[in-house]
């Protein structure tokens, strides 16, 4: 099937996601990180236009560094490098992503991150422009943060007050970093789901990067992760049904045509079908394209407007750590290759969770924004339990023996989180001592001492 057959019913979605089994030997890792860039005189947000933008960012990479441009209306709004598989995009208030390629080891990711940093700090250093890795901007406003020229973020953004009250906070002044992660058959998917989806606040808690809003505390360790918590429960949350008896795509299928749609691309542009069907779609009787019929570019558009914790596609994606300093970005996929990418790990990973209810497990995932390591579940702490989750992952990463630098294996990226559980501390914790302690409440000193 192509992206432009047309879809009458369920069949094809699930096929769709089938479509993503592969054997051990194809399995790959993608990183995804997000940033914030900003203007290194005033410390202010980089707007899209002008000398000194977002456009002028992307026009410089593009010159300097060969990617293709990605354009809407005559915009540039996007690169892609079509060899390597990856690409830069612009999040809704200018964060800047990096979508990596699909690489088979942590060191190539990691060689991956240390380029691309190298490319935009190149860039940005000539236009007065740095960039930031945290959770949240910790001081812009909403309303001075600029908007990227995408019809989805229109659309996305006019929705997003009618179904929760921090959606335009989730798209505007959120960054994170994720994984994309394979999986071998429908039985292997739902393991790894399972796994992830519980395991989650557990990364959040390890990765919490954004006590700050405003200028000031904000009360959260992870306030992006609380975000998520007020963002729009359609499209949200720990998805109590993946851990039913006879889950697999159909559920999953089942479940995202529930959600409601955000907007249908068509000819170049988006349009309007906010809290409409795909169901209906299907039946070719959406209020926005009266009798036409859905694609499966349609369906992948659609599967991209989910956001639980772990989002399935053809790969899972896990979402739940802030965006923060280098080493953390390749710790992210060192924490979930260790944990999934080894049947042993799978079934020791399984072994932590798999006694929570659904109520723990909500109760975590409520929890950890505010106490990140010293949230608790089944009587013990996160920190306890990353502990685990960590020595497990070690010991992946170690029997892989897929040596990079200095003779190392890829186990090295986990060492920055070793340091937090060892510490009891999280990155966020750290910035607040500092900001009512050597910073004296200028939390201007989080641009210079922190930035990329």
């Amino acid at each position: 099937m192509t992206s432009n057959d047309l879809i009458t019913g369920k069949e094809p979605l699930v096929a769709f996601l089938e479509a993503g089994c592969k054997p051990r030997e194809q399995w790959r890792i993608g990183t995804e990180h997000e940033k914030f860039p900003f203007l290194t005189d005033t410390l202010r947000p980089v707007p899209y236009e002008g000398p000194r933008s977002i456009r002028a960012l992307l026009e410089g990479l593009k010159e300097r560094h060969g990617w293709l441009p990605i354009m809407e209306g005559g915009n540039i709004i996007g690169l892609k490098d079509e060899k390597a598989g990856s690409s830069i995009t612009l999040e809704p208030g200018g964060q800047f992503e990096l979508s990596g390629g699909a690489v088979e080891n942590l060191h190539e990711t990691c060689e991956e991150v240390h380029d691309h940093l190298g490319h935009v700090r190149e860039v940005g250093d000539k236009l007065g422009i740095g960039f930031l890795g945290m959770g949240t901007s910790p001081v812009w406003p909403l309303a001075e943060t600029p908007v990227m020229p995408k019809g989805r973020y229109e659309i996305m953004s006019a929705y997003m007050n009618k179904v929760g009250r921090l959606g335009r906070d989730m798209m505007f002044r959120s960054a994170t970093v994720q994984v994309n992660l394979d999986f071998s058959s429908e039985a292997d998917m739902a393991r790894k789901m399972r796994v992830a989806i519980a395991l989650q606040p557990v990364a959040t808690a390890l990765f919490a990067n954004s006590p700050f809003l405003d200028g000031r505390p904000n009360g959260y360790l992870s306030y992006r992760s609380a975000i998520w918590l007020d963002t729009d429960p359609a499209r949200t949350g720990m998805l109590p049904f993946v851990f039913e008896d006879g889950f697999g795509f159909e559920r999953y299928v089942d479940y995202a045509l529930d959600v409601p749609m955000y907007f249908v691309h068509r000819d170049g542009r988006y349009i309007d079908a906010s809290g409409q069907s795909f169901r209906d779609f299907m039946e070719g009787k959406l209020p926005a394209l009266p009798g036409e019929l859905p694609t499966i570019g349609d369906w992948e558009d659609h599967l991209s407007t989910i956001f639980p914790e772990a989002r399935l596609k053809q790969f899972i994606e896990m979402r739940g750590a802030d965006a923060g300093p280098w080493r953390t970005i390749c710790a992210l996929p060192g924490l979930w290759t260790g944990l999934l990418y080894d049947d042993t790990a799978l079934d020791a990973a399984w072994d932590l969770v798999k006694g929570w209810t659904a109520q723990e497990r909500q109760k975590l995932r409520q929890d950890v924004p505010k106490l990140a390591l010293r949230a608790e579940i089944g009587g013990r702490t996160v920190r306890e339990v990353a502990r685990e989750c960590l020595e497990i992952a070690r010991a992946t990463l170690d029997a892989r023996n897929i040596k990079g630098c200095k003779n190392l294996t890829e186990a090295r990226f986990l060492d920055v989180l070793d340091e937090i559980v060892a510490g009891g501390r999280t990155h966020a914790e750290e910035l607040l001592e500092l900001f009512n302690g050597r910073w004296n409440g200028d939390l201007s000193h989080v641009f210079r001492d922190f930035a990329f």
